[in-house]
C-alpha cells in the first residue's frame, strides 16, 4: 500500500529539507504538512473511523474536556491498522528522529496509550496542557506527538483549530486547521502546552476527526522535565479567565508526587495496577 503523497515520497530527504523548520518552531520545536499522506489511502481509514461512543471507548466530559477516543487499536479497521503500522515502522521512525533531532532513540507505542482515534463533537474541547509524560505499562519518556486530522471541507469558522501556547501562557503563538490530510508533529516536554481550548462550533452531523500517535525514548534531557512533577498525568494550564477548578485539578499531581516519597513503591505499584492511569489526550 502507498502511504506517502507523491512529493514526500522520499522520507529522507523530506527530513533533512524540514528539520531546522521544526527546530525552530515557535513556542516550541513544531512542523505540519497539508497533503502528507496519499489521499486515497486516507479516505480508507476515514471509511473505517468508529463510532466512539460505544462500549469499551473513552468519554472525556469534564471541565477540561469534552471528547471521544478509542482504547488501543481494536477499533481500527484493516487500512486504519496498516496505517497506524506504517507511523510505527522503521522507515517512518528513522524520518521523525532525522526531522525532530531527537537524539535519544525513538521508540512507538504499540499499546496506543492514549493514541489511536480522537473525535471530538459540537461542544467539545480540551484546554490547554502538557501531557503525561511517562508510558504506563514501558515507564518510557514521551517525547513526541504526531496528528493526523481526517476533517474533509472542514470550515475555518467552525474552529477546532490545534492551539499552541507559550511557555507564559499568556498567547497562543500558532493555530493549526484541522483540515484533511494535514500531519501536525511536536515535542512533548512538561512545557509544550497545547489544546483546542474554545468550543468547537461545527454542524451537528459533523465532528472534528484524528489519529493520534506518541513516540517514547529511554531516558531524557532534564530541560524538559518539571522538577518536582517527573512523573504526571496531563497538566492542564489557566488562561485568563479561565476557571479555577482547571487549575485546582493539577493540585492532585502534588498530592501524587509528595505520596510517591513518602509510600514504599511496592505500594505505589499495586495501586497503578489497581486504577489505572488518567488516559487524558489531545
Amino acid at each position: 500500500m502507498n502511504f506517502l503523497n507523491t512529493q514526500y515520497q522520499d522520507l529522507t530527504k523530506t527530513a533533512a529539507d524540514f528539520k531546522e523548520k521544526y527546530k525552530n518552531g515557535d513556542p516550541f520545536p513544531n512542523i505540519y504538512f497539508q497533503d502528507f499522506f496519499n489521499p486515497d489511502m486516507l479516505n480508507e481509514v476515514l471509511a473505517e473511523f468508529p463510532d466512539l461512543s460505544k462500549k469499551g471507548d473513552i468519554k472525556f466530559n469534564t471541565p477540561n474536556e469534552n471528547k471521544l477516543a478509542s482504547r488501543g487499536e481494536n477499533r481500527f479497521g484493516p487500512k486504519a491498522k496498516a496505517f497506524a503500522h506504517f507511523l510505527n515502522s522503521e522507515p517512518f521512525l528513522m524520518f521523525l528522529q532525522e526531522l525532530t533531532g531527537i537524539e535519544e532513540t525513538l521508540t512507538p507505542d504499540p499499546y496506543f496509550e492514549g493514541g489511536g482515534f480522537h473525535e471530538s463533537k459540537r461542544g467539545g474541547f480540551l484546554k490547554i496542557h502538557a501531557d503525561f509524560n511517562k508510558h504506563r505499562k514501558t515507564g518510557l519518556d514521551r517525547r513526541l506527538n504526531v496528528l493526523v486530522y481526517l476533517n474533509p471541507d472542514w470550515q475555518e469558522e467552525w474552529g477546532g483549530h490545534f492551539e499552541l501556547w507559550d511557555k507564559d501562557m499568556t498567547r497562543c503563538v500558532s493555530k493549526v486547521p484541522p483540515m484533511f490530510n494535514t500531519m501536525a508533529l511536536f515535542t512533548t516536554t512538561d512545557f509544550s502546552y497545547h489544546g483546542l481550548p474554545n468550543p468547537i462550533m461545527c454542524p451537528e452531523d459533523r465532528s472534528r476527526r484524528s489519529m493520534a500517535l506518541y513516540y517514547y525514548t529511554n531516558g531524557r534531557p532534564s530541560y524538559e522535565v518539571n522538577q518536582g512533577l517527573e512523573d504526571h498525568n496531563t497538566l492542564f494550564k489557566a488562561r485568563k479567565g479561565d476557571d479555577k477548578e482547571m487549575v485546582a485539578f493539577n493540585g492532585k499531581e502534588k498530592v501524587k508526587n509528595l505520596v510517591k516519597d513518602l509510600v514504599p513503591p511496592i505500594f505505589i505499584k499495586g495501586a497503578k495496577s489497581l486504577m489505572g492511569k488518567n488516559e487524558t489526550e489531545v
